[in-house]
């Protein structure tokens, strides 16, 4: 799917790490979220509440996913899940265009 319909867009910008990880917040009717985000080459990690699905819309990168020692290559086209309630890191090869799903 390469669009949305019938969502509503909150205008401002989440931005993490001084703005290496921005994203905007997209609010369907159903109440369900996503986000639509874009990340700079560098190291991150972030904390889940809810499960959550990152899918890779362009750009390279590599997970360590919680409780796993071994990390992860995922290209444009690709998908990986994380727990909720976890923590994951993130090494942004290539910038990264990616849509994060929010499963309650």
């Amino acid at each position: 799917m390469s669009e949305f319909e019938n969502v509503t867009v909150v205008k401002a910008a989440n931005v993490y790490f001084d703005g290496g990880v921005i994203s905007r917040t997209i609010r369907f009717t159903d109440g369900s979220e996503k986000t639509l985000g874009f990340m700079q080459p560098g190291d991150y990690e972030f904390n889940t509440a809810d499960k959550e699905n990152m899918k890779i819309m362009s750009g390279n990168l590599e997970v360590l996913l919680p409780n796993t020692s071994d990390w992860i290559n995922v290209t444009g086209g690709e998908s990986f899940d994380i727990a909720a309630n976890s923590s994951f890191k993130l090494k942004v090869i290539r910038a990264t265009d990616y849509c994060y799903s929010f499963i309650k």
